[in-house]
């Protein structure tokens, strides 16, 4: 039997990257390499093919599929320690890949990173091709299919060829400046084995114009209300999009604004207008006409960050700022905090040191629980394994029926094996265990729904339940229901306390004058705050001012 199997060094679970080791036959192949600490690969390097006398490779050859860092940041160390190691990407990606290291010399004559050709078959090893196909995400961004057909034996019947399909990030929508994969193309192509990302889990989002609507309307009712927007973002990819959609929806152009872009996201938007040629048309039509991002002229203006200094000016009029997530917010801090609010991304940690009212938005740049299974039912793989996700994420994917009773379904963490037998027939797999039966109770003015108490028993239940409040929601004729956090009850009532001391109000209800506040905690049994530790602009429903009627 063809040996083929996925050694995963990291899956995209938090902080860790995505560096996954595939072996086909005697070959293997590093698909990315996002690790901040490369000591796996170094010390638990596969060297069963290699011999004495020769170098003992981590891989045959290494795949970048974009240059995002939870993908690429290794690679650089990896090419120092292994400098005979063949890395391959898109031309596009192997210009973007020096945004990973700044500080970092690299000439461009002499990259580490070799470019391969769109959707053109290249013959790596004896036996072993690559073809690459737009992936959408990021400019550059290229899904890979690894072609491997073992030699013909004398006399034996003909050999097929295997094939294994890998998406690195996508998204099937065009954004801004990159056009979605091609799924059409794609139609039918039966892989033995996908393997694919599974950032948003089942969830379903809104289409991405509406999505793109939604924030420009917000943005721009916080600029009519003479406040400031902070939009910190990654250096590469979501910075460069936002830019481009402040430059040219209907909400901002022509308006008397500036938008600021400070720090690396500024870099990056230098390397976007070298890669002109390879955006889409609509994009090279728009840079015909006017400036693709620096622009002091038209409204709205767009301007670099020089220094910190410059910093703390901006605010004491309306405008726009792009920066850096790792930045230190408070550097843009003023007087009067309340001439700004943040935005920040779904994804974006909330443990961020931030002295501003802040409020969050979803701009996709993956495909959604519908996107991800529609790409899986048009390449109608044997094998799907998942990766780049939260592990309850990738739980609800394994457990829709319309996967598990159709593919085999993986799931590996970090430094399991997978094997990945190649079948002429399909073996149904066990359904998971993931429903529940309950009952609903209408009274006069309430409706209760029981579960069973089994529910608890997932590690979900904890999140889901942690405050005790619900939001009910429906999607379609299905109800959905989503437990509240602490974060989002603390904030919000923010904007509105904000909003009253900077009127000379004195602040509402709330948990700075409540008869249970104490210490910055909450001491009410009665709260679902009790215990924690909540902010003076907090509220909650059970609220008992300390002052006397």
């Amino acid at each position: 039997m063809l040996e083929l199997e996925c050694l995963a060094y990291g899956v995209g679970h938090a902080e860790e990257g995505v560096c996954l080791l595939v072996r086909m036959g005697p070959h293997r192949i590093l698909l990315d390499c996002g690790l901040r600490d490369l000591s796996p690969l170094i010390t638990g390097r596969d060297d069963e093919t290699k011999t004495s006398q020769e170098p003992l490779l981590p891989a045959d050859l290494v795949w970048c599929s974009h240059a995002h860092a939870d993908h690429a940041r290794g690679l650089l160390a990896l090419h120092q320690a292994f400098p005979q190691l063949p890395i391959y990407a898109s031309e596009v990606t192997t210009q973007l890949l020096p945004l990973n290291w700044p500080g970092v010399e690299l000439s461009p004559h002499a990259s580490f990173c070799q470019a391969l050709p769109w959707q053109t078959p290249v013959e790596f090893r004896e036996g072993l091709s690559a073809e690459l196909w737009p992936a959408g995400h990021l400019p550059g961004a290229a899904a890979l299919l690894l072609t491997y057909t073992p030699p013909q034996r004398p006399q034996a019947p003909p050999v097929r060829p295997y094939t294994l399909f890998y998406t690195g990030d996508f998204f099937l929508s065009n954004s801004r400046l990159v056009d979605g994969l091609p799924l059409e193309v794609l139609r039918g192509l039966k892989p033995d084995v996908l393997i694919v990302e599974g950032t948003y889990g089942t969830a379903r989002h809104l289409r991405r114009r509406q999505q793109e609507n939604q924030l420009a309307e917000r943005i721009s009712h916080a600029l009519a209300d003479h406040r400031s927007v902070l939009l910190p973002t990654p250096t590469l990819g979501l910075g460069q999009e936002l830019l481009m959609l402040l430059r040219s929806h209907h909400h901002f152009t022509g308006r008397d604004v500036d938008i600021w872009v400070d720090g690396a996201i500024a870099d990056a938007c230098d390397a976007y207008l070298d890669l002109l040629p390879h955006l889409p048309s609509t994009v090279q039509n728009f840079a015909q006409h006017q400036p693709l991002f620096w622009d002091e002229r038209v409204r709205p203006r767009v301007r670099r960050v020089q220094n910190a200094e410059q910093r703390q000016t901006l605010g004491q009029t309306p405008c726009i700022v792009l920066t850096d997530q790792s930045l230190d917010l408070s550097q843009y801090s003023s007087s009067n905090n309340t001439n700004w609010i943040v935005l920040l991304t779904d994804t974006e940690g909330r443990g961020i040191s931030r002295p501003f009212a802040s409020e969050s938005y979803l701009l996709s740049e993956h495909c959604d629980g519908a996107g991800t299974t529609q790409l899986i039912h048009n390449l109608r793989p044997q094998h799907v394994v998942f990766i780049h996700a939260s592990p309850l994420y990738l739980a609800d994917l394994t457990n829709l029926d319309e996967l598990h009773n159709r593919y085999h379904l993986h799931t590996p963490g970090v430094g399991s094996l997978v094997e990945l037998p190649i079948g002429e027939t399909f073996i149904q797999p066990a359904a998971p265990e993931g429903n529940y039966e309950g009952e609903l109770t209408e009274w006069e003015s309430t409706v209760t729904i029981r579960l069973p108490d089994a529910i608890a028993s997932d590690p979900r239940w904890q999140t889901f339940a942690d405050t005790g409040l619900i939001e009910a929601r429906w999607q379609g004729q299905e109800l959905v229901l989503r437990g509240l956090s602490q974060w989002e009850l603390l904030n919000q009532e923010r904007d509105l306390n904000l909003q009253d001391l900077a009127e000379g109000r004195p602040l509402r209800d709330c948990c700075g004058t409540c008869l249970h506040y104490r210490g910055q905690n909450c001491r009410n049994p009665a709260s679902p705050l009790y215990g924690f530790k909540v902010t003076a602009e907090g509220y909650c429903p059970v609220f008992e001012s300390r002052f006397a009627e």
